[in-house]
């Protein structure tokens, strides 16, 4: 009877490990192919990629207005993506941190965890702060793609704030709108002087044509002749030229396609390949968490294990199953950096855009537990996490060592007093 859901399990199980695999291959190819930091590319598209079973869970449980097992959802995959995954990829290498990933992502991480504590003091999330998290997490994509690109990433956590509350980001969009209306506009133009210089050509040519006729009508023979020798001679010119402007042109041609033989390696795959097998690989992460976190919910209850420790514990584990997955093959990859860009990424996901959607769907109501221990827990972790990275700028085994006992205690702590 239970072969059917140990099948299922470990499918999904399977689904998660080749998915993540895949997803950390393209995205790197991606990031490559347009000049985009391995860094940039693990804060935004793949800490978004691997959030959607996280964003999707509790969607659904605030729907059902389950709040306990949204907040112990996003509080717990916080917790396990510092604790279980970031002490995970330490073990396998030593990962290599830098100012940056400090001084701007690791401060805002740590700064939505304490706008959290702040917002959760009178028990509840309202939509008003649901919809200040999803506000802040779209100024926060608009500074990573817009603000930080132009300043060639030299750009700290002060200037995001002064970012947000000085609403660059408004002018910003209001630039980036009128830039495509102008461009529009001046294409119409550009459109309009082509049409009205093709029709002063003709006009011209035109003109030039009478003038030759009556000129034909008012000479003598000998003199015609020589005026139609002249024309020959003009028109075997203005041939040459042309035939030069079309060699010009081929010539280009086959010059920019050289140019993008070159670009393009014939060993890689193509952009829209990379981009399918991206797409493809994050539905399999997504679909292998689902059945995974089902199937575990499924084992979970079966086993008569409290409702009220699946949301903090096997749900979040659950949900940050694509994050371990990819950060181990990041970390095996060498790209240690897409492996702790996307842990700080992830939990600046969950806080400000999971929390924020599905605290508009329903308000959320927190339980003393969230204020008292597990925040505090999670203020306490990151912090360590920041201290980590400054150290000798890289994250060593031994501190890997110690984040994975403090989640190893905070769980055994959390299943005592449940």
């Amino acid at each position: 009877m239970y072969l059917v859901d140990v099948l299922i399990f470990v499918g999904g199980l399977l689904l998660l490990v080749k998915g993540a695999d895949l997803f950390v291959m393209s995205s790197s190819w991606i990031a490559e192919r347009f000049g985009v930091s391995e860094f940039i590319i693990g804060l935004t598209l793949v800490s978004i990629g691997t959030s959607v079973p996280e964003l999707a869970s509790s969607l659904t449980a605030s729907f059902e207005h389950a709040s306990g097992i949204v907040i112990g959802n996003v509080l717990g995959s916080n917790i396990a993506n510092i604790g279980l995954i970031v002490s995970t990829a330490a073990l396998l290498s030593n990962v290599k941190t830098e100012e940056l990933m400090l001084r701007r992502d690791g401060y805002i991480m740590l700064f939505s965890a304490l706008l959290f504590l702040l917002f959760i003091l009178d028990f509840r999330i309202s939509r008003l702060e649901a919809l200040i998290f999803l506000l802040l997490y779209f100024v926060y994509l608009l500074f990573l793609l817009d603000k930080v690109k132009k300043h060639e990433e030299d750009i700290y956590f002060e200037d995001f704030m002064n970012y947000f509350f000085k609403f660059e980001y408004i002018f910003d969009l209001k630039a980036r709108i009128e830039t495509g209306i102008r461009g529009r506009i001046e294409g119409k133009r550009a459109e309009k002087t082509a049409k009205e210089l093709y029709e002063e050509t003709e006009r011209k040519n035109r003109t030039k044509k009478e003038t030759i006729t009556e000129n034909k009508k008012e000479t003598e023979i000998e003199i015609e002749k020589e005026t139609e020798i002249e024309i020959e001679k003009e028109t075997e010119i203005e041939i040459e030229k042309e035939t030069e402007i079309e060699i010009e042109k081929e010539t280009e041609i086959e010059i920019e396609k050289e140019i993008e033989d070159e670009i393009k390696n014939p060993a890689e795959s193509s952009l829209l390949i990379e981009l399918i097998k991206l797409v493809v690989s994050g539905v399999a992460i997504i679909v292998g968490a689902k059945y995974f976190i089902e199937q575990s919910i499924f084992f979970a209850l079966l086993l008569e294990i409290p409702e009220t420790l699946i949301g903090i514990s096997l749900v979040a584990v659950g949900t940050s199953l694509p994050e371990l997955m990819v950060t181990i093959s990041a970390a095996r990859s060498g790209y240690a950096s897409i492996a702790l860009g996307n842990v700080i990424g992830s939990n600046i996901t969950n806080t400000l855009l999971i929390l924020g959607c599905s605290g508009l769907v329903n308000p959320l109501t927190v339980t003393k537990i969230s204020i008292y221990y597990i925040t505090p827990f999670m203020l306490f972790i990151s912090l360590l996490l920041l201290l980590f990275i400054r150290t000798g700028w890289r994250i060593k085994r031994t501190e890997g060592v110690i984040l994975l006992l403090l989640y190893c205690g905070f769980m055994l702590s959390i299943f005592r007093l449940g």
